[in-house]
């Protein structure tokens, strides 16, 4: 005898799989998570092509780092289609700062654009090494509760 299904009494089935609305409202975590992941997948990209004009990569590299972010970026779209999420909006306006991506089209790395973007930065950075280091305290009622110490080398070069 099959149960109906009734507001008290949902369908097993129902309580398994995700409703559209279940979905949109984990939208928010899942478009900063895509919006990273398109970050760092743009930020690789362009390392390629640096190391591609360089000419650093064999052919078989080559081919297997275009396949491997081809995929991503293909994965990615998916994601974004699952989520109700436009691919255009993983791109965030940081006001004076810029955007976080450069418009399609406009970033060749090491040549210079008009709209200087956060992937730029990152990829210059990574470009020419960068080392960070500092000290952290957190704390609650002037009590130091955690200390840590950090020394962060940033490069696209092998150390």
């Amino acid at each position: 005898m099959a149960l109906a299904e009734t507001p008290s009494n949902p369908s097993p089935i129902r309580e398994i799989l995700p409703t559209r609305r279940a979905i949109n409202s984990k939208a928010g975590l899942a478009s900063l998570v895509l919006t990273l992941v398109e970050l760092i997948r743009q930020l690789m990209e362009a390392q390629v092509i640096r190391r591609m004009d360089e000419q650093v990569l064999n052919e078989t590299e080559l081919d297997a780092a275009a396949e491997s972010l081809q995929k991503l970026e293909e994965e990615i779209l998916r994601l974004c289609d699952i989520f109700e999420i436009d691919p255009n909006d993983l791109n965030l306006d940081l006001g004076e700062v810029g955007t976080l991506l450069p418009k399609p089209g406009s970033y060749y790395p090491g040549e210079p654009s008009q709209e200087a973007s956060i992937l730029e930065l990152l990829d210059r950075l990574l470009n020419v090494g960068i080392v960070v280091q500092g000290d952290l305290e957190l704390g609650v009622a002037n009590l130091n509760l955690i200390q840590a110490k950090l020394r962060l080398v940033l490069t696209s070069q092998p150390l």
